[in-house]
């Protein structure tokens, strides 16, 4: 590990840019003009050798921070280097500077105390990033707050940065949590200073939380220790706030009437997935940064507004021409089926004469063909309406509301006006964690066939969030939902017939299992396929996996 001169030679120090309980963090210079940022740590060394657990530890998890470096990542801060003060023997590590304001500086004067939906998603998508790069190495952060993640004015990118945390023994980050840690971002495990992958899932949502509501959900009143104490308290505790409720009294009086009302409009995906990583109990949040950040792609839209009309006529005329060429290829199979049946009763008698194997191989052979063959066309006609979603899509970027929410259909414009606020009031509802009275909505509407409900109602029960039905009611009416044209009725269903077998991406997703869902690949990829067609892209998504296995 390399000594060096008060930060250390050829390394000017340019002036503290924060302080805090984890360590100091200064600019730095190299010989020339290479800035970087230097973090000194608390705790002293004064051994380099094993007989130093501060030592140890420090070396032990420096190199486990490297991992985080061998593969590139925009949204990670890059660390250079690291070794031991000349002048206390305080351990610091080296990391590139960047030039840029911090999230808690963005949501101050002269900026507005929220972000818009849009830069929120981009926030959302690169943290995640940045979380999925470090939990694949094994790499928990344990202290994501506002101040930790940084625009790069360079690049446009929000990086994360100060992995201090991640180097510091349980009892070292219990201390510092509680006398100097971000009380108001940290996960209700932290108190016992247990850091998880869900952990830093949890400090995810509060920062998600406090773009679009321009408020953590439990603010620091000040910081004393009652304060303090109240805060973590709430964490483990205390339900969050509603964040329309907080996003409504934020909005800026500069803002037009029109983009107030836009800027309301957040994704119910987004929503959800926000309020599952403050879940108090880790095993109910995102597993990881990897699910959380799949979860993300997964819910992101694409729109596009520059297709031309000609172009989308004849990319729907190949669909229908696919559509019909693979209904003719399932008769073909089904009268071969037949044929095959009656050859196979003529080789019995044949048996008998031992002439059975100058007949039967031949059978066989044909018909693994035709399965090939059939199973080669069903993936160029996934292949096909995938492009098809592609090539309408030619900008990607962040929705204003989400496609499993959108359903494009005449079923939505049917509902009446009380229905359709007794739905909005469910999701409220939902929303607040007040699932039973949600549910007596759901199904009160289900029972008046309207289809949004039906959906909600029974997918809540595949997921294991509603006794009120079994697994084969829960299935039936989603297929009612399905049947009455109800997009994300139609997605979803089509994703369980296209994936049934994958027990792991089930389970990721939250389908209980012991549901025994049979998969049907065919059906399930003309679901996706129409829903495609109608604008869900989370459809083209799966048409793509679906393609690709």
């Amino acid at each position: 590990m390399s000594k060096i001169f008060t930060i250390t030679p050829g390394l000017e120090n340019m002036g503290a840019l924060k302080t805090g309980g984890q360590g100091s963090v200064y600019k730095g210079r190299r010989t020339g003009e290479i800035l970087t940022a230097i973090k000194l740590l608390p705790t002293p060394i004064y051994s380099e050798t094993s007989a130093d657990k501060n030592f140890t530890r420090f070396q032990n998890e420096v190199e486990k921070l490297k991992k985080v470096n061998e593969q590139h990542s925009p949204n990670i801060v890059k660390i250079l280097t690291s070794g031991i003060t000349e002048t206390g023997n305080f351990p610091f590590i080296e990391m590139e500077f960047i030039e840029g304001p911090d999230l808690e500086e963005l949501l101050q004067p002269p900026h507005a105390s929220i972000f818009t939906i849009k830069e929120t998603l981009k926030v959302a998508e690169q943290l995640a990033s940045a979380l999925a790069h470090c939990h694949k190495v094994n790499v928990k952060h344990g202290d994501i707050k506002s101040n930790n993640i940084k625009f790069n004015i360079n690049t446009g990118n929000y990086v994360l940065l100060d992995f201090g945390l991640a180097i510091m023994s349980d009892e070292d980050r219990r201390t510092s949590l509680r006398h100097a840690g971000a009380i108001e971002f940290m996960a209700p495990e932290q108190n016992e200073g247990k850091m998880l992958f869900e952990t830093d899932v949890y400090s995810f949502g509060v920062i998600l939380f406090e773009l679009l509501a321009g408020t953590v959900p439990f603010p620091l009143i000040d910081k004393g220790e009652t304060s303090r104490n109240g805060v973590m308290l709430a964490h483990m505790e205390m339900q969050p706030p509603n964040i329309f409720t907080l996003r409504g009294k934020a909005l800026p009086e500069s803002w037009s009437n029109e983009t107030k009302e836009a800027e309301m409009q957040i994704p119910e995906w987004m929503f959800s997935m926000i309020y599952k990583c403050l879940e108090k109990k880790p095993e109910a949040r995102f597993a990881s940064g990897m699910a959380l950040y799949d979860f993300i792609c997964r819910n992101v839209v694409w729109t596009s507004n520059t297709a031309k009309p000609e172009q989308l006529k004849l990319l729907q005329q190949e669909n229908q021409r696919l559509l019909q060429y693979n209904k003719d290829l399932e008769l073909e199979l089904s009268q071969f089926k037949k044929i095959n049946r009656k050859n196979l009763n003529t080789q019995t008698v044949i048996t008998d004469i031992n002439t059975a194997s100058t007949i039967v191989a031949p059978i066989k052979k044909k018909r693994s063909f035709i399965k090939t063959f059939f199973w080669v066309l069903l993936g160029m006609f996934v292949a096909g309406v995938f492009a098809f979603a592609l090539y309408t899509a030619t900008n990607y970027k962040p929705p204003s509301v989400h496609a499993s929410i959108k359903t494009n259909n005449n079923n939505a414009n049917a509902l009446t006006q009380q229905q359709q606020s007794q739905l909005q009031n469910a999701k409220t509802l939902m929303s607040e964690n007040q699932r039973d009275q949600a549910l007596l909505i759901y199904s009160q509407l289900s029972q008046q066939n309207v289809p949004a409900a039906m959906f909600q109602y029974a997918n809540l029960a595949l997921l294991n969030k509603n006794t009120n039905l079994d697994c084969a009611q829960a299935f039936n009416l989603l297929t009612m939902s399905s049947d009455k044209d109800y997009l994300p009725a139609k997605t979803t269903l089509g994703f369980i017939y296209s994936f049934a077998d994958n027990d792991d991406l089930m389970k990721q997703h939250g389908y209980f299992l012991r549901c025994g869902f049979t998969k049907n690949a065919y059906k399930g990829a003309q679901l996706l396929m129409e829903s495609t067609l109608e604008g869900d892209f989370t459809a083209a998504y799966w048409l793509n996996q679906l393609n690709n296995k």
